[in-house]
């Protein structure tokens, strides 16, 4: 196995504009944009059979039925080996309590005597999850998704998830954490049909008003294409790291951060920013150690295409490649994190403090782990109770409000070359008697 990253140390003016360039390269593949746009039109037509005959092309099996049993739920949550089931529990109580602080509630204002606005969260109805099961099942994602949903106060949670060979269903794993976090459907679908299934809906699927999961590239390219129909969460593709580090941190404790997130997928970034030569130097002689050491090709994969440290000759410099780069995960391993964290503009999640490890996000901690990546966090956030309600606005204006309001309204109405309008507004110019 290599030993070497892509980046070795390397000074990050150096190194910058092929970071940022390779950032922008990105953009769906033409023939999967392709692929999809046929995968969809033929859900659309085809419906349950479609999806059954998808299953059996891309997964080798095709589901007997695309609902999973409510039996069949409890028996896989009941099957959990004690440990998993146990932590499983854990990051789900943790998930709960932190979104239930997140929670957004109604506000009203009045802007001058008279005149009141005000919003107020309304949870969806039905929300989708998708679930991924080809490389890895991810459970945490399950939860990372359901629970904001049920917290916010969705009734109708639904996780799509690809059959597993040998079963016909979802794994074991993935039905579980959807008991266990409320889901109140499990369906038998993956890939880009699930996505379009859960948009316009098939026989025995009723369409949702959000879609939301991580996913391969063709199911993040099918999100996009149906966004238009469906609300979607931030754009998500392969696994991102960006670490910024000063001489009190564990060069070690990089290493190991930079491998855990570069076993998530071969194209998975996973860089270091080093302030300074001497923990650059000290870092880099970690991650070829272990990298040395490591059990498995894919670390060696992601962090050979994309990975490694670069050098940076201060904060002010490391921090602003940081926002301008916007890694779903920014680790802040710092003598003085917290006065960093203030300056940060760009980033998924950050982990503030070396023993703040991604890890802990990844599963336990109670923030969420589905993230924005390939720079969108320049722009978005990472998944929450907001991603489940829609805002209903209102106003109440008095007679005395109406009164104030219609000379400038009308003004602007005339200006604007809109005398209908100038002509309610000023109506109302004597409405207090």
């Amino acid at each position: 196995m290599t030993t070497r990253s892509r980046w070795n140390g390397e000074a990050l003016s150096a190194a910058r504009e092929a970071l940022l360039r390779e950032r922008r390269a990105g953009g769906a593949d033409p023939a999967c944009e392709s692929q999809v746009r046929e995968i969809i039109a033929r859900v659309r037509a085809g419906g349950d059979r479609t999806l059954s005959e998808l299953a059996q092309r891309f997964d080798g099996v095709a589901p007997s039925a695309l609902a999973v049993p409510a039996a069949t739920l409890v028996a896989a949550r009941d099957a959990l080996e004690p440990g998993v089931r146990r932590a499983l529990e854990h990051a789900a109580r943790n998930l709960e309590r932190a979104h239930e602080a997140f929670r957004p509630c109604a506000v009203e204002v009045e802007t001058e005597p008279g005149v009141r606005v005000g919003r107020r969260p309304d949870p969806l109805a039905r929300v989708g999850v998708y679930a991924p099961g080809g490389r890895a099942a991810y459970a945490s994602s399950v939860l990372m998704a359901c629970i904001p949903a049920r917290v916010a106060g969705v009734a109708q949670i639904v996780v799509c998830s690809p059959p597993q060979r040998g079963t016909g269903l979802p794994s074991d794993v993935v039905m579980a954490a959807a008991h266990l976090a409320g889901a109140t459907e499990v369906v038998t679908a993956g890939g880009a049909g699930a996505i379009a299934a859960l948009a316009y809906g098939t026989e025995s699927l009723a369409p949702v008003e959000r879609i939301v999961g991580p996913g391969n590239a063709w199911v993040a390219e099918a999100k996009r294409q149906v966004a238009g129909v469906v609300g979607i969460d931030s754009p998500a593709g392969p696994s991102e790291l960006l670490v910024i580090a000063d001489d009190a941190a564990d060069a070690d404790g990089i290493a190991r951060e930079l491998l855990a997130q570069a076993e998530h997928d071969p194209e998975a970034v996973a860089i270091a920013v080093a302030i300074g030569p001497r923990i650059a130097a000290a870092m880099q002689t970690a991650l070829e150690r272990a990298l040395a050491g490591a059990p498995s090709g894919a670390y060696a994969a992601a962090l050979v295409r994309r990975g490694g440290v670069v050098r940076a000759d201060d904060a002010g410099e490391a921090l602003a490649f940081a926002n301008a780069f916007a890694p779903e995960h920014l680790l802040l391993a710092l003598s003085a994190p917290e006065a960093t964290l203030a300056e940060v503009r760009g980033a998924g999640a950050v982990f503030v403090g070396a023993t703040s490890s991604v890890v802990f996000g990844d599963y336990l901690a109670g923030g969420n782990h589905v993230l924005p990546t390939g720079g969108a966090a320049r722009a978005c956030s990472g998944l929450s109770t907001l991603d489940f309600v829609r805002w209903t606005a209102w106003q109440r204006v008095s007679e005395a409000g109406a009164a104030a309001l219609a000379g400038d309204a009308g003004a602007l109405a005339e200006a604007e070359g809109l005398p209908a309008h100038a002509a309610a507004a000023r109506a109302w110019a004597g409405a207090v008697r």
